[in-house]
């Protein structure tokens, strides 16, 4: 959620912001039209509480018996105020810093550098599917029949690379040697992260505090409860400290969750359908980290240099991609995303992306942080995958094939499948 202030005090700077990021300027006007019968509204009531408790205090009851009448009448009209404008402020979305492309869609995002050469054979080489059904590693059939489509199984050695996955990032970013070199670049501390296994259901009330609801077609709801799957391990993670003040001596929180997560994938009919690259059911490995707010950027370049230590102990090609404007997320000040190098498909495809929230999110989760001096300022958020799981399977049977159709295990990986052959 936008500051209340930003809006009345630079209007201007809000409009060109949200209109880089395709939302009507109009909107600005609406809100603060509004807030000005909301302003001159909430200082009549204040005056005539004003008035009420002077006549009480001069005993005159009628009269302050009539005041009352018009006193709710006046705090009826308020309320119904404030839910218009709260609804208009919702629709906001994060402004966008200076140095994040502009542009419409993802074909304007930008590629800031890259890792490793694209992977080659001289064979002919197959596509996750084709390996995967080979050796019995994913089952997509039988899963449609029994779940429908966009669900698969993992069987074997493919639910072990995985294990092996999750094992390796538990272990890389709870490891303060590791971390420490990453850190020192970035200039932040080298503290680890916790590990979390977070709730997998939300709150409707706490999923719109994160900012994260919208779109609601995305998402699968349980009205028998009244609560929502998550789509990320972002969602339940982010309110962890939801409204909590944080000592500045306990900055940064770092949390790395791993979690399986939902999205219906609406629209995306027809669109990578073969293989589980886009599916109903996935599992994520994500962080989430507080920081004061003159650490959130630096905070950000940290965790862009560990997803990219990750890929690089995996040995898989990748790009690093500035997301522009139209193609980021709504409560985003800064996107970047790494694309691994997808041999099946002859191109990069997203594996990791690093969010960096501002206080767009603390805002409305109510996560302050408290100085040394007593003050208290907003507390800052990232959240970012550490491994987005069947993607970076596809990439590791892609780029780790032989020419027997076998999949080499990544060596970062071997001691943990206790195999460096998968056949």
């Amino acid at each position: 959620m936008l500051d209340i202030k930003l809006l009345r005090e630079e209007p201007d700077k809000v409009k060109e912001g949200i209109q880089k990021k395709g939302v009507n300027p109009a909107l600005v006007d609406e809100f603060l039209a509004l807030d000005a019968t909301w302003r001159t509204l909430t200082k009549e009531i204040d005056d005539l509480r004003a008035e009420q408790k002077k006549l009480g205090e001069a005993k005159k009851i009628e009269e302050a018996k009539a005041l009352k009448e018009t006193l709710k009448m006046k705090e009826g009209e308020l309320k119904e105020l404030e839910t218009s404008r709260d609804a208009i402020l919702q629709k906001f979305p994060n402004l966008p810093f200076d140095d994040v492309p502009v542009g419409k869609d993802e074909s304007e995002n930008k590629v800031i550098r890259k890792w490793g050469e694209p992977t080659s054979f001289d064979f002919e080489a197959k596509d996750h599917v084709a390996l995967g059904e080979s050796l019995g590693l994913i089952e997509i059939e039988k899963a449609g029949k029994i779940a429908g489509t966009r669900f698969a199984y993992l069987k074997g050695d493919a639910v072990l690379l995985q294990m092996a996955l999750i094992a390796h990032t538990f272990k890389t970013l709870g490891d303060e040697a590791v971390l420490a070199p990453i850190a020192e670049k970035a200039g932040v501390p080298s503290k680890p992260f916790i590990p979390v296994l977070p709730p997998v259901m939300i709150k409707p009330d706490v999923y719109q505090r994160m900012g994260r609801l919208e779109p609601k077609e995305e998402r699968y709801y349980i009205p028998s409860d009244d609560i929502y799957l998550i789509g990320s391990a972002e969602h339940t993670l982010g309110p962890l400290h939801m409204d909590e003040t944080l000592g500045e001596d306990a900055l940064p929180i770092r949390y790395i969750g791993y979690s399986t997560s939902f999205r219906r994938e609406a629209g995306s009919y027809g669109k990578d359908t073969r293989g589980i690259l886009r599916v109903h059911q996935f599992d994520k490995l994500e962080m989430e980290t507080f920081t004061a707010p003159e650490d959130s950027t630096k905070e950000q370049d940290f965790i862009v240099g560990i997803q990219e230590y990750l890929m690089q102990s995996l040995a898989i090609p990748y790009q690093v991609v500035a997301i522009c404007t139209g193609d980021m997320g709504g409560p985003d000040a800064r996107q970047i995303d790494i694309e691994a190098w997808m041999p099946g498909q002859d191109r990069y495809r997203e594996t990791h992306t690093s969010d960096l929230i501002t206080d767009y999110q603390s805002r409305r989760l109510g996560i302050r942080v408290r100085r040394k001096d007593g003050a208290t300022a907003l507390a800052h958020m990232n959240d970012a995958t550490a491994f987005a799981i069947g993607r970076t399977l596809i990439a590791i049977m892609e780029n780790y094939q032989t020419a027997d159709g076998k999949i080499r295990v990544p060596e970062v990986l071997q001691k943990y499948l206790g195999k460096d052959i998968i056949e």
